[in-house]
């Protein structure tokens, strides 16, 4: 970082610090997947926590239940259409449950209520609820399943009981197991280890603040339980970008960040994907999310595009406004150092049947572009930058797959003739010609030719 940068992100830290009245506050600002700077300011003077410090990440621990949801998928082991009772059938019983499946609780469009039953879990031993029954109670349905964007923690512990049930152990078992070793997330623990912060409650009219008390939130802990570092969640950053092999591909990893709920009204900037909350601001696309916890709040954002990911931890119950810092942080690294784009090469091989269809192509009268990437991918873009375009990938059997957009999911065909020469491509039965209304080509419905 230039020192001009450094400086920047530091006065950030220390202002929201200061303004959010927070005992400490750590950041860090994270590239290709490896922290680039970190920073730190508490009330003690020389005394500000390291990168190494835990604190409590509340909601961010939704992330980590989400990648093993997403790990159980891609093994077959369960779809995200299947119904939360074909794996938990204590649940089948549970009014409002009925028919919610996995998808809709990870995407928080499942229906059921933000909260448990009284009394309130983030500050009650979660001993005191150990069935599902018990975080459901009577009336968990506030919503029709699939219809809103509903956030609810208990959905969570249903994920969180799913992963227990196919896994055959505890779910931070599996957790530690499966990501956080494989990531190097060794200080990423379900019960804080020294060094930790301790939370503090900062009373909102009087500068004086109490410790506050921290509980295990049991059958809840899937919805918040974690503690984490800066430095560990740098790595947490990175792989949300990326993906990791053996973790969860990058593939599906992308497949989380896109939208899975439908936008709320009262935030048009806001979203949310499989397991990752969605954000615009300033101008770009962010990944990750927020939490809170009594005593403490985390914000951790990524922007794909940038490659480049921020955080902020907090020790204080509510001021701080730890979403916005990071994201700031984040503006600040990629306004101040853009990143370099990585310098073109060519392809060291490309099967020429591929070359033969680069070009222009018209759907009816509009005009596109089709170019072939390096690594074999297609991308269909509209040559007047107006319209549908996507990515897509080659599947087995030799059709295309669309990967974002309107044609996502859907087949785009190569169709050539008898003779082997090319003849049109066929997207979701759209017939692309060579050609505006190709009279060589079956355009649906016929076309009397130009004059």
């Amino acid at each position: 970082m230039l020192p001009a940068t450094r400086r920047a992100l530091t006065h950030r830290v220390a202002v929201g610090q200061a303004e959010g009245r927070t005992p400490s506050l750590v950041a860090a600002v994270v590239r290709d997947g490896r922290p680039v700077w970190t920073g730190s300011r508490s009330m003690i003077e020389g005394h500000a926590p390291a990168a190494d410090t835990q604190y409590r990440i509340g909601s961010l621990t939704k992330t980590f239940v989400a990648v093993l949801v997403m790990r159980l998928r891609d093994e077959g082991r369960l779809e995200l259409t299947d119904p939360v009772a074909r794996h938990l059938p204590d649940t089948d019983g549970a009014d409002g449950a009925v028919g919610v499946t996995i998808g809709q609780l990870l995407a928080h469009t499942s229906g059921l209520a933000s909260e448990t039953p009284g009394p309130w879990w983030e500050r009650t031993p979660g001993a005191l609820r150990p069935e599902l029954a018990d975080i459901l109670g009577p009336d968990p349905a506030k919503h029709a399943p699939g219809r809103h964007y509903h956030y609810s923690n208990p959905g969570y512990a249903l994920l969180g009981a799913v992963v227990e049930k196919l896994r055959g152990m505890p779910w931070g078992e599996v957790l530690a197991t499966e990501v956080l070793r494989p990531l190097g997330m060794d200080r990423t623990t379900l019960l804080p280890q020294a060094p930790a912060a301790g939370g503090f409650a900062v009373h909102p009219w009087a500068d004086v603040m109490v410790p506050e008390t921290v509980q295990e939130t049991g059958r809840m802990a899937p919805a918040g339980q974690l503690w984490s570092t800066a430095a560990d969640l740098s790595r947490w950053a990175g792989f949300l970008a990326a993906g990791r092999d053996g973790v969860l591909s990058a593939g599906t990893v992308e497949e989380m960040r896109l939208p899975a709920a439908p936008p709320q009204a009262v935030d048009p900037d806001g979203g949310y994907g499989l397991g990752l909350q969605l954000l615009r601001r300033n101008g770009r696309q962010l990944v990750g999310h927020t939490g809170s916890m009594p005593g403490f709040l985390a914000a951790l954002w990524v922007s794909v595009e940038d490659g480049t990911g921020a955080l902020a931890l907090a020790n204080c119950t509510s001021g701080p406004a730890v979403s916005a810092v990071a994201a700031d942080l984040l503006a600040i690294t990629v306004e101040a150092e853009p990143v370099f784009p990585a310098a073109w090469r060519p392809a060291e091989d490309i099967d020429p049947t591929l070359l033969e269809l680069a070009g222009p192509w018209y759907w009816g009268t509009s005009g596109f572009a089709l170019r072939v990437r390096a690594g074999g991918e297609l991308h269909l873009a509209p040559l007047t930058g107006q319209g549908r375009g996507s990515r897509f990938h080659v599947e087995p059997d030799g059709t295309w797959t669309g990967r974002e957009g309107y044609y996502a999911g859907e087949t785009l065909r190569v169709v050539r003739r008898g003779d082997g020469s090319l003849s049109h491509l066929d997207l979701g039965s759209f017939v692309f010609t060579r050609e505006p209304y190709d009279p060589s080509a079956p355009v649906p419905g016929g076309f009397p030719g130009w004059h």
